[in-house]
């Protein structure tokens, strides 16, 4: 969106990461990518299709076409894939960029969108989407007049966006809110920022060291971005203490059962939802959990089972019967998420664990298994076999 360099710090070392670099390659951008900085050089001409080859990998590569839009007036972008983890729609984001004057349609897998100049306009989205706001606001940035974003998602990473954008010559004001109002700006420029801690990497630390009996401190956190987390945490009877940018679990392994179901932030996450559940299958008592956003979430569960849980299934809910102990076993990793709660159960249960990961965890997780390591897992990584043994 922004001729030049730009620079952004505190990036993790992950595929998803990989993938957008070359992504962005194949539209032109000149890429640095060292420890944990990235530099982006950004020329007068650039790409504007984004291929199938990496678009199925990483469903976030949809995001190029907010950009795109706002930058070339145009964008071909293969239809997106993923983890797969239920319907997840990419309707909103059309019906978004519809309103701001693109013409769309897709053939032969592809989404073709075009607009000579993008107009501001009133967007009322049907659910709050990270990934529709986004791209809305990074297509609205460079749109002729106010587009004001309602029922817009309020996640922190949001509020990431108008900050990076902003810093880059966009007018945005609302993050962090149900509306957002973005007055169009001629061009950007380029910008330095680094990113915030990631919530849902904190979020399972905390897990895995409140089901293990670990005495954990985690830094730099930004503690009110898992407030909600923290709270059910402290249900359970788990100790929880919050600094200014640390947290701190002391556990004994001993805890409570409790109740929660996934929702859009400030709700409890979806994404650390199975993560929980690990846990909730050494709790005293029983759990009841209720997933609302994704329709296959619960992919995990017969691998969790294999370890001895005691889980039943009813639709989006799950009942969780809260058991003495796991024992180890050859699990097979079926997405993201679910692969950290069964790497979290693995380090719970007794013997040992073999996870086929199959490159899921290193798609969301920076060094997962030196972290672990570093804190007293007992944990290996077989590289040649791509598995994990506990």
């Amino acid at each position: 969106m922004a001729p030049g360099e730009s620079v952004i710090h505190n990036v993790p070392q992950i595929q998803d990461v990989s993938t957008m670099i070359e992504l962005l390659r194949t539209l032109g951008v000149g890429v640095e990518f060292d420890v944990n900085t990235l530099k982006l050089s950004v020329g007068d001409q650039i790409g504007e299709e984004a291929p199938h080859e990496l678009v199925r990998k990483m469903r976030a590569s949809i995001q190029v076409m907010g950009p795109l839009l706002g930058r070339l007036g145009r964008v071909r972008v293969s239809l997106p894939g993923g983890c797969a983890i239920g319907e997840r729609p990419i309707d909103f984001h059309l019906k978004g960029l519809s309103q701001l004057g693109t013409a769309i349609r897709e053939e032969h897998g592809y989404i073709y969108a075009e607009a000579s100049q993008l107009q501001g306009a009133d967007i009322q989205l049907d659910y709050p989407s990270v990934g529709a706001t986004e791209n809305l606001m990074m297509a609205a940035a460079l749109a002729d007049g106010v587009t004001q974003i309602r029922n817009a998602a309020r996640e922190p990473e949001i509020i990431e966006i108008q900050n990076f954008l902003n810093q880059m010559g966009a007018r945005i004001r609302g993050a962090g809110t149900d509306v957002i109002r973005i007055d169009g700006v001629e061009g950007l420029r380029p910008a330095e920022h680094t990113v915030i801690p990631d919530r849902i990497e904190v979020g399972t630390y905390l897990i895995a060291a409140a089901m293990t009996g670990g005495h954990v401190t985690l830094q730099p956190t930004i503690p009110q971005h898992v407030a909600s987390l923290i709270a059910k945490l402290k249900e359970t009877g788990v100790e929880v203490l919050v600094g200014e940018d640390k947290i701190m679990v002391h556990s004994n392994g001993e805890y409570q059962a409790m109740n929660f179901q996934s929702l859009p932030y400030p709700g409890f996450p979806t994404d650390l939802l199975p993560q929980i559940m690990a846990m909730m299958t050494l709790a005293v008592g029983t759990s009841v959990i209720r997933e609302t956003v994704y329709t296959n979430r619960y992919k995990h569960v017969s691998e969790l089972r294999r370890m001895g849980a005691n889980i039943i299934i009813a639709d989006r809910t799950a009942v969780v019967q809260g058991v003495t102990h796991l024992t180890g076993a050859d699990v097979v990793v079926p997405d993201l998420r679910a692969g950290a709660a069964l790497v979290l159960a693995a380090l719970a249960a007794e013997g040992s664990t073999i996870i086929e990961d199959g490159g899921h965890l290193g798609r969301g997780y920076d060094n997962f298994v030196g972290k672990l390591q570093g804190v007293g897992a007992d944990i290996i990584l077989l590289h040649a076999t791509g598995q994990a043994v506990l």
